[in-house]
């Protein structure tokens, strides 16, 4: 087997600062203390805690392995993930925002694990943020670590900071696209994209 034949395994993970739940937990006494939630009734005594666990978990992705491989068939067609669910958190309000992914891209020399698709999805999803920086993202990872001939991502949410406060608006779904090389500069190649993606069927 030579090197162009090889799996190539690129290791993802976090690099930023720490955790520190004792912390947390005390912030989160104090911060709901402040907003007049009785912490001495049954069942709330912990909750605390339990909510610094929650937001550490969905601030924090899981690391993995992106491995690739060689396209020693020269598929030249689109290859779609579609209906990747993902969460996130609105990085203004620290609400949720849930949905499903589209990711594609048209293989150059390398393929990519399908299940890692769904595993880049949710590394980037993990932490305060935007949907539409989520989206980009995911597009630009895949370009510069994969070098296809083309990426397309489509990302379709719903914001509870739009349905549970604010406009009170509930089931509106936002969709954010992101689309690098053939995907950007082929109508045709663009338009097939999303009419396989099918993007909430």
């Amino acid at each position: 087997m030579t090197i162009a034949e090889a799996p190539i395994r690129m290791v993802v993970r976090p690099d930023g600062p720490t955790r520190d739940l004792e912390a947390a937990e005390k912030a989160a006494r104090a911060l709901l203390s402040a907003l007049g939630v009785a912490l001495d009734r049954e069942g709330m005594a912990e909750s605390p805690g339990r909510m610094a666990r929650a937001l550490a978990e969905m601030c924090t992705p899981r690391p993995f392995d992106a491995t690739t491989f060689p396209n020693d068939r020269d598929y030249e067609q689109l290859v779609i993930e579609r209906r990747i669910p993902f969460e996130s958190l609105c990085e203004h309000h620290m609400l949720p925002f849930t949905g499903m992914a589209y990711v594609a891209y048209l293989p150059g020399k390398r393929i990519l694990g399908l299940s890692k698709l769904a595993r880049l999805v949710e590394w980037f999803a993990h932490g305060p943020q935007v949907q539409e920086r989520l989206t980009q993202q995911i597009a630009d990872w895949l370009q510069e670590n994969l070098r296809p001939k083309g990426v397309g991502v489509v990302l379709e949410a719903e914001h509870l900071c739009m349905s549970l406060r604010g406009a009170r608006v509930d089931g509106a779904a936002t969709l954010t696209s992101a689309v690098h090389g053939l995907l950007r500069d082929d109508a045709r190649a663009r338009q097939e994209f999303f009419q396989l993606a099918r993007v909430g069927r």
